[in-house]
């Protein structure tokens, strides 16, 4: 049997502590396979963006752990689990976060610069990026001066510049239009079926979930695994 590409296992998150203490969830788990293009999805304030962050290693759980390939987040020190991150991992959040004073191609050429590809190499493969997601003409626009359809798919760009194994994105749909929001899913779907990766979508639109390989349901306190093209759980 394959290693899965993630495997979280028994995931337990509390924020704070004492009386105002919050769990965001308890014995969590959940598997990827490679080339699987899963939703994860649930009411707000579930877990959904804490389990993606965990995943990704941007966060640790309070117990429980989780492997990226078989390799183990919390086997790692902090240098490691950034190494891994760039390696393997790419991340679209809700808000692009790309940075206001790079351009297009230099917000998608940053993690290749912190693999130490050369800048000439690093521009050249931005530029082909900025083209796959088509953006090719606003190579040298700032965020600043671009649609947020644009900026989702610039994120994109910049989440899939090291040909990650897996792609955690938290709602990059949720703060466009249907139009915008429906050429984001579809440039994530034909990214990972072109390159066999994994991603992880976090989505409150039950159309787009329908479409993914997966669903994982969430609800607090924990996740239960769906079933292929359907909501696992009716009381979700």
């Amino acid at each position: 049997m394959s290693v899965p590409v993630v495997r979280a296992c028994a995931l337990t998150k509390t924020y704070g502590s004492g009386p105002a203490a919050v769990r965001v969830f308890e014995e969590l788990s959940i598997e990827v396979a490679a080339g699987e293009f899963v939703a994860v999805v649930g009411p707000s304030g579930c877990g959904k963006s804490t389990l993606l962050h965990l995943l990704a290693g941007i966060d640790s759980p309070d117990s429980g752990f989780v492997e990226i390939d078989g390799v183990r987040m919390s086997d790692l020190g902090p240098a490691e689990r950034a190494k891994l991150r760039n390696e393997r991992i790419g991340f679209v959040f809700q808000f692009h976060h790309l940075l206001p004073e790079f351009s297009a191609a230099e917000n998608v050429a940053l993690p290749l610069r912190i693999a130490a590809v050369p800048p000439r190499e690093a521009r050249r493969r931005a530029g082909e990026i900025l083209e796959r997601v088509g953006l090719a003409g606003r190579a040298s626009h700032f965020p600043a001066e671009m649609s947020g359809g644009e900026l989702q798919r610039a994120a994109v760009g910049r989440a899939i510049a090291r040909s990650p194994r897996v792609i955690f994105a938290d709602e990059p749909t949720g703060n466009l239009d249907r139009e915008n929001a429906e050429r984001v899913f579809l440039l994530l779907r034909e990214v990972q079926r072109e390159s066999g990766g994994s991603v992880v979508l976090v989505t409150h639109d039950p159309e787009l979930a329908s479409r993914c390989d997966k669903i994982f349901p969430m609800s607090t306190p924990g996740i239960r695994q769906g079933v292929p093209g359907g909501i696992g759980s009716p009381d979700v």
